[in-house]
């Protein structure tokens, strides 16, 4: 990593430091926040991590989680800039522009702190000081491991450190099935455990502790919701505000469920379209070659990964799925012969 030595210099002597991450955090995005923050503290560091929304219950149990600030414009704003403007060093984990972290982006922007960018999503905008930018890692988390690793200090990872980066790189991977699981990252595992994580214990804290609505709401949406499209090798799911609210849904509901559209066998192409009310949220993947990446930046506003991305829509739902759906016959001869391996 070529700018280790600049951030080793940058970290020679206590700093107060400021974390941010993109948002609706998942556990990539908090787990490779909290981990760090984890390490900078035993380095003698004062550091603050700050998200610019709420994240998922099931996210509680990471060690650090307790002195989160949630970012609510309106209400902490005046909190969160002066934090801000007593901060030597400003950490953007996990997102790679400033509109991924919304109304937090011009303050990060406008701040004197030097910035530096951990990252593994494509096409970073170039705001940062300092850049680990990285689209073939699999996750920040396996990053920022890395930094600490070549900063000297691996020997300062805790189980607790550890178990948050495991997190991150755990979901990240899709439990280590995606086709960015690289050797590194079961090399990097394998430190982890050396550092004493209990790998079952936070894959149970992360998948195996749903509410029951959550999962009246998860067969809901298989049964009635989910749309398949043979002719486009394209499955689809569509929920409405009303049906959130019927299911009491809240941060991290709808998390994975893209997925199961996707291990429909035969489907190469995946969404989901969620109306949060001011707009619609997308999330797109795929398998093999077809770039899911260019699509949502093409047509959505949005960008990612090779095969999983987000996009955004201001358009009623309705409406948004149907140019989603009028774009398909445009990527049919994509979609048809795109080949189910990378």
């Amino acid at each position: 990593m070529h700018d280790v030595t600049a951030l080793k210099e940058l970290l020679r002597e206590p700093r107060r430091i400021f974390i941010t991450t993109h948002h609706k955090p998942d556990a990539d995005a908090l787990g490779s926040s909290l981990g760090l923050a984890g390490y900078l503290r035993k380095k003698g560091h004062h550091v603050t991590v700050v998200t610019p929304s709420d994240y998922p219950d099931f996210l509680s149990w990471m060690p650090g989680n307790e002195d989160v600030v949630v970012y609510e414009p309106g209400r902490n704003d005046r909190r969160i800039q002066d934090i801000l403007r007593d901060s030597d060093v400003l950490f953007c984990l996990d997102f790679s522009a400033l509109s991924r972290i919304h109304e937090l982006g011009e303050y990060v922007r406008n701040s004197h702190a030097t910035k530096v960018l951990v990252d593994h999503h494509e096409q970073p905008e170039p705001f940062a000081d300092i850049a680990f930018s990285f689209p073939s890692a699999a996750a920040t988390a396996e990053l920022v491991f890395e930094i600490i690793r070549d900063l000297g200090d691996q020997a300062l990872i805790t189980p607790e450190i550890g178990e948050c980066l495991y997190a991150g790189i755990m979901t990240d991977t899709g439990s280590f099935r995606h086709p960015s699981t690289s050797r590194n990252v079961h090399m990097i595992i394998a430190e982890l455990l050396d550092a004493g994580i209990n790998l079952s214990a936070v894959h149970r804290r992360i998948y195996d502790s749903h509410s029951e609505e959550r999962l009246r709401f998860l067969g809901f949406v298989l049964k009635d919701k989910l749309t398949v499209l043979r002719e486009y090798n394209t499955a689809y799911i569509a929920i409405t505000a009303d049906e959130l609210k019927q299911y009491h849904s809240k941060t991290g509901d709808t998390e994975g469920l893209v997925n199961f559209a996707l291990s429909i066998e035969g489907i190469v192409f995946a969404a989901i379209l969620i109306d949060r009310v001011n707009a619609v949220k997308i999330s797109f993947r795929s398998v093999g070659e077809f770039s899911v990446s260019e699509f949502s930046r093409r047509h959505f506003n949005g960008g990612g990964h090779h095969n999983a991305a987000g996009g955004i829509s201001y358009e009623p739902l309705e409406a948004t799925v149907q140019r989603f759906l009028s774009l398909l016959p445009e990527y049919q001869p994509q979609l048809v012969t795109a080949p189910l391996t990378v």
